[in-house]
């Protein structure tokens, strides 16, 4: 089961995924292109360039984990701009089909250490 949390960082691969791709080869994209160590317990996001399948990878302790969720109907849609850091609530909403573009959230206290620019 996923559970997405606060705690965790969740990052995007902004190229377009062959979702062929195994839990090493997606290991391997986040080692070479993004720079990260994949067995961190961060949360790695993929999408196909079709835009209506996407994987998450995650180093769960003792082995990867990799969820996959493929649409019958309609696309996922990127969050605009370059950013490979997302939230997990901006990723519950990709997942649940959300156009990320009218969302507007109201104002909310941050802590200075997580405050975003």
């Amino acid at each position: 089961m996923l559970a997405l949390s606060y705690s965790c960082r969740y990052f995007l691969y902004r190229s377009p995924t062959d979702m062929r791709f195994g839990i090493y080869s997606l290991a391997g994209l986040v080692r070479n292109e993004l720079g990260f160590d994949p067995s961190s317990g961060d949360v790695f996001v993929f999408l196909g360039k079709r835009l209506n399948q996407i994987r998450l990878l995650q180093w769960d302790r003792d082995g990867f984990a990799m969820y996959i969720k493929k649409l019958e109907q309609g696309t996922f849609e990127w969050p605009k701009g370059q950013e490979v850091s997302i939230t997990s609530q901006q990723l519950t909403l990709l997942l649940q089909g959300v156009m990320l573009d009218s969302v507007r959230l109201r104002k909310r206290y941050q802590h200075a250490n997580h405050a975003t620019k």
